[in-house]
């Protein structure tokens, strides 16, 4: 099974630090990265940049790609490929599939992330981050 994904970021009111968007899967009750499979023919990064639209309402500027994840769902394999992206604009309605957002810091986002797993694709977003907003 193949998806894609975005950890989405944007400038906190500040300007100085960062947020990152976490979305809540009522059908799992998880907190994790927007993602989903890829359409037939699909490219990863476009599939990526919908995903991210269609489960935040935000438009994104996507960056550098982040590491993959692998892992077993219901014993097969799935591979979901990440992308570091932007918020450059956009708003949130709840939907079938995510019925919340939320805009945290780092370390908030780490401690409410669900699957251990997702914090390396958190780590690879601090580590591609400019240097002023790497250390926020």
């Amino acid at each position: 099974m193949r998806a894609a994904g975005c950890v989405l970021w944007r400038r906190a009111p500040d300007g100085c630090t960062v947020e990152v968007c976490l979305v809540h899967r009522p059908k799992y009750d998880d907190f994790s990265f927007p993602k989903g499979k890829l359409k037939r023919r699909e490219e990863p990064l476009a599939a990526a940049v919908r995903e991210v639209l269609e489960e935040t309402g935000h438009h994104c500027a996507p960056g550098p790609r982040l590491p993959t994840a692998r892992y077993l769902v219901d014993g097969r394999p799935k591979v979901v490929d990440y992308w570091a992206a932007e918020a450059t604009g956009g708003a949130f309605r709840a939907n079938d599939e995510v019925d919340r957002v939320l805009w945290l810091t780092p370390d908030a986002a780490r401690d409410r992330l669900t699957q251990p797993r997702d914090r390396d694709q958190l780590t690879a977003l601090l580590d591609a981050l400019p240097e002023p907003l790497r250390d926020a």
